[in-house]
């Protein structure tokens, strides 16, 4: 399979410095499933060219297919050495990491620049025809020129199958456009040669930032980069999405004061629990970009750590709040860490909605039994209040798995304590509705010694 890209500027010598391969030198790469060889064709003073050609081996490609008995001949017979694909894409990341990431030793003033590019697959496979191509690259402002390729010239009637002969235009960094590629062939593909796991949702955050969270088709990008995986899918989207307030999304400036307004009475009444409870040690579980830390810091906590199993909003607050009195753990309230005990108050902020129900007793005996702090502030939507928000339809956010009426909430809670050797107080947060009570619903649960209990 070939992949080609062509950089239109004097001196076009500079796409060695930008991509970190010398023009004058032919170099090989072993891989794991064949080999790949990197040479420039041609090299002008104002125009050049470079060639990646990945040779993939039938043989090595049929140990990586082991165990596949029901099609014997499918890891030596078919369209993997000559197509564009996930193994190419893996090839783009493995030869151009570096630039990827954005460096230059040589010529550093050219990476942040916007360059003339032209890049030429002979033979792109894509599961979606034509239009789905476009579909991918033409909002990045790419012009495209595709052909679509016979089966065989000789027998016409078989047709043209998933095969096109693509040339990309663009203006834009060698950096962005490697990113777009590394992602989007697999995409185009819709397939993947390895095996899909929660690693996949970095490299998709890292190769995807600054251009994926506004894509069109962002939601079928993430189904086919991770293999139509429902739970890394709603990872993935949790992280390129993060929650907004309550909507209804075309706001008026009176709509917005009020979805302001609940946020800060949430946060703030969270607050003023935990203050109220005595705690000096306090956790803030699925902190996410960190809103509950301003509040807290307002007060003489003695330790605030803030934990969540997203490592991109976590990095995000660990840089809004640099030089603060803040630890940031990655850690999930669903797994037993050692690290997250003997702390003496804790909040879960609009948190355990986002959790599968199969996963919430997992939650608890990690909050409630493992960490177990003096005092828990827990609040989640009450979903009674939802009727009053014109327009919505649903839950309030597309990553919740559920919402609770107060009934339900508080049969919840009742049980927790029950469990764990608790109590629970509920609060009601915002503006409260007489038919269906408050948008925000909390509950300050307090740890009651055995000696201390009701008999």
């Amino acid at each position: 399979m070939l992949f080609l890209l062509r950089l239109n500027h004097t001196p076009a010598s500079d796409l060695g410095y930008l991509l970190h391969k010398h023009p004058d030198r032919v170099q090989d790469f072993n891989l794991p499933f064949g080999r790949s060889t990197i040479f420039y064709p041609e090299v002008a003073e104002s125009h050049a060219t470079l060639c990646l050609m990945v040779h993939v081996d039938p043989i090595e490609l049929s140990r990586w297919s082991a165990g596949n008995e029901s099609r014997p001949l499918e890891p030596y017979v078919n369209d993997r050495p000559y197509t564009a694909n996930s193994f190419l894409s893996v090839v783009l990341g493995d030869a151009f990491r570096t630039a990827m990431n954005g460096k230059s030793q040589g010529r550093p003033e050219l990476v942040q620049q916007a360059l003339n590019l032209e890049i030429e697959i002979p033979v792109l496979r894509c599961h979606g025809g034509e239009d789905l191509i476009r579909k991918m690259f033409e909002p990045l402002g790419y012009v495209l020129e595709v052909q679509p390729l016979m089966l065989d010239e000789q027998f016409p009637e078989w047709g043209s199958g998933p095969y096109f002969h693509v040339k990309f235009k663009v203006q834009r960094m060698v950096q962005e456009v490697l990113k777009h590629f590394y992602v989007l062939l697999p995409v185009l593909d819709n397939a993947k040669h390895y095996f899909i796991d929660a690693s996949e949702i970095e490299k998709l955050l890292r190769n995807g930032e600054g251009w994926l969270e506004q894509h069109p088709d962002r939601e079928l990008i993430l189904k086919r980069y991770l293999k139509y995986r429902q739970r890394l899918i709603r990872q993935a989207a949790e992280r390129f999405e993060p929650e907004e307030e309550e909507k209804p999304e075309q706001e008026t400036p009176e709509e917005k004061e009020v979805r302001i307004s609940l946020n800060r009475q949430r946060l703030t009444a969270v607050c003023e629990a935990l203050v109220a409870s005595g705690a000096k040690t306090v956790l803030d579980l699925g902190c996410g970009e960190g809103n509950l830390l301003r509040h807290l810091l307002k007060h003489p906590f003695q330790r605030i750590v803030a934990v969540d199993a997203s490592i991109r909003p976590l990095m995000l607050a660990r840089e809004k709040y640099e030089g603060k009195p803040v630890e940031f753990l990655h850690s999930s309230i669903t797994y037993l860490d050692d690290r997250l005990t003997g702390f003496e108050g804790a909040a879960l902020v609009e948190v355990i909605e986002h959790l599968d129900p199969d996963r919430l007793q997992a939650m608890e005996r990690s909050v409630f039994g493992h960490m177990k702090p003096r005092t828990v502030v827990v609040t989640t939507p009450n979903v009674e209040y939802n009727v009053l928000f014109e327009g919505m339809q649903g839950l309030r956010h597309h990553d919740h798995r559920f919402e609770w009426s107060r009934a339900e909430f508080q049969s919840w809670a009742k049980q927790v304590c029950s469990t764990y050797g608790y109590t629970a107080e509920f609060r009601m947060v915002g503006d409260v509705h007489e038919q269906y009570g408050p948008p925000t619903q909390m509950a300050i649960f307090t740890f009651t010694p055995i000696e201390k209990r009701n008999p």
